[in-house]
């Protein structure tokens, strides 16, 4: 897992280096002071020796500033390095969450994902600057500080080592028990930002539906659960500080009591003794810092199994290793499809598909609910990969393309459409970037959009708040539309993209796709019979199996589902 993570210092190793080596040097001249001190009190106070007390001054006054020198330096490679390591790791992850097919973020919940990308780097950035600072100056100071500690009175400096067993079991016990705590409250944080971008996304439904007291309530359950975790942490990780701070007077009563004995007999200086409580208030902090690095260890262990899991997870879907990057035509064939989105045999989404469409023929596709209409189109573009049988466009299986060369002729507006915060130049420009804007005007009159747009005070140039919260439906899914036309695609999926239109509206798209599009494959998912009565065959899939497949005058005569999809349409004026 640190092999992992260090992956990506990259280019901040340098920093990260250097770090520990500034540190390194500020505890030599923090230690060095003490011993000076020493020097000044005996040979300079003591002895009423001017000369003395100018020259240690002097020494200790270099040595402070060198120390403030040196943990400037220190502070300043630490802070580039954990930053950058920071910004490295999101980088990471983002790109990797962009390369995962559509079943490796099946894994993730966006709440997660965002969790993951925000608190829990943050947590891993800040164990990192602890790593390569506290967690090196404190093993550093705690041997330099006994070892003159030790220089000045071996019996006295045996008082530390005594402590030293107290504190390990201490660290050991917090290591056991906060550890799983802060894990369960990572995936509460995950819940808890599920809970607020559902609330927010789905704002107005949850005022049509005057829900704001039961969303309240499911923030604030999800909010105490956080609360009880984060304090039971809390509460064994303050049983830390007594424990310190009772060895901490615990070893400066003990050194008081026999350093003070060991004066009277003339066996030790006062500058010494007075160097001695030095070292020992730098072996303690050195201890107490131990233990904050140890609890931030704990906290970020969880963060970083997180991290690592977004990071090391393959993507199902890879590149074969020389793929096709040429789409011959808008041929589509599936030959025996079976499909299961866990990979499982014994429960399949799709089963048995044949399937064989000529380029530039419109097709549609109907089918009840949950009968696998829009896993039957997702195998097309290879957002997923089939279970067993292929799929080919252009007469190649779309796994020997290159993933992008295919998805490129693959146009496809989802169920869910999406618009992005910018302007609708913006957004359309998702199919071209390059799309000049007489052509971005052409799509959009192909794809009924134009007239509204030109009725915004901005026209093409009109802000879209994210998600289209200020379009309407029908406008997001027409603008959705223009933006995959301008793809110039050999196949365009339309998954139940017009139901937010009218019928006079649908028939129109549909007219200027025929006229437009002579070539390009037409895939058109509907719950509409009006929608696809004119295509060149209607597909008809229930259960995840095709039950038939026929023009529309061919299954009204002869298939029962079809018939019936009609009959209720046409008893409530041709729409349902």
């Amino acid at each position: 897992m640190i092999k992992r993570l260090l992956q990506s210092v990259r280019e901040f190793k340098k920093d990260a280096l250097l770090t520990p080596f500034f540190v390194v040097l500020e505890v030599v001249m923090e230690v060095v002071i003490p011993a000076v001190m020493a020097l000044l009190i005996d040979k300079g106070i003591d002895a009423q020796n001017m000369g003395e007390i100018w020259k240690y001054g002097a020494i200790l006054v270099a040595c402070a500033a060198l120390a403030l020198v040196f943990g400037a330096a220190a502070g300043t490679y630490a802070a580039r390095a954990s930053t950058g390591f920071a910004r490295n790791l999101r980088h990471d992850m983002y790109y990797a969450v962009q390369d995962f097919s559509f079943s490796n973020i099946d894994k993730f919940s966006t709440g997660s994902i965002v969790t993951r990308l925000t608190t829990d780097v943050t947590n891993v950035q800040n164990s990192f600057q602890m790593c390569t600072r506290i967690a090196v100056r404190c093993p550093v100071m705690l041997v330099f500080a006994l070892i003159m500690a030790f220089q000045i009175n071996g019996e006295l400096a045996l008082i530390f080592l005594g402590v030293l067993p107290v504190l390990a079991v201490g660290m050991g016990l917090l290591m056991k028990f906060v550890g799983p705590i802060f894990e369960r409250v990572f995936k509460i944080y995950d819940q808890m930002n599920t809970v607020v971008q559902e609330n927010v996304r789905g704002i107005r439904v949850v005022k049509a539906y005057v829900r704001e007291e039961y969303e309240t309530e499911k923030f604030q359950n999800v909010s105490g659960r956080l609360y009880k975790a984060f304090s039971k942490a809390q509460k064994i990780m303050a049983g830390v500080s007594p424990l310190m701070q009772f060895c901490m007077y615990a070893c400066m009563l003990l050194i008081s009591w026999f350093g003070a004995r060991l004066i009277v007999g003339g066996s030790m200086t006062t500058g010494e003794l007075t160097s001695l409580f030095s070292y020992a208030m730098q072996i303690l902090m050195s201890l107490m810092m131990v233990a904050m690095v140890f609890v931030m260890i704990t906290m970020s262990k969880a963060s970083a199994e997180r991290i690592v899991e977004v990071l090391e997870e393959q993507p199902d879907l890879h590149n074969p290793a020389q793929p096709v990057t040429a789409v011959k035509n808008g041929d589509i064939d599936f030959d025996n499809v079976n499909f299961s989105y866990k990979g499982d045999a014994r429960k399949l989404a799709l089963r048995g598909v044949d399937l064989h469409i000529k380029a530039g023929q419109t097709i549609g596709v109907l089918g009840g609910t949950g009968s696998a209409k829009s896993t039957l189109v997702q195998l097309i573009p290879r957002l997923y990969d089939v279970t067993t049988g292929s799929v080919k466009v252009g007469g190649v299986d779309v796994r020997d393309y290159d993933i992008e060369a295919l998805r490129e002729q693959v146009a496809m507006v989802l169920q869910k459409n999406v618009l992005f915060s910018g302007t609708i130049k913006e957004n359309l420009r998702w199919g071209n970037e390059h799309a000049s804007d007489e052509e971005l005007e052409h799509v959009c009159r192909l794809a009924q959009a134009d007239e509204f747009i030109q009725q915004m005070p901005g026209k093409y140039d009109t802000y879209i708040e994210q998600g289209g919260t200020n379009v309407s439906g029908g406008q997001k899914q027409r603008l959705c539309i223009a933006r995959a036309l301008l793809k110039k695609p050999k196949v365009l999926i339309l998954d139940d993209s017009t139901s937010a239109v009218d019928t006079k509206t649908d028939a129109l798209i549909r007219k200027a796709f025929a006229e437009e599009l002579p070539g390009t494959t037409k895939l058109i998912i509907a719950q509409r019979v009006s929608s696809v009565q004119d295509a060149d065959q209607i597909v008809i899939l229930d259960g995840g199996a095709i039950q038939a497949v026929g023009t529309h005058e061919e299954l009204l005569a002869g298939n029962p589902i079809y018939q019936e999809i009609y009959k209720q349409q046409m008893n409530k004026g041709g729409e349902e």
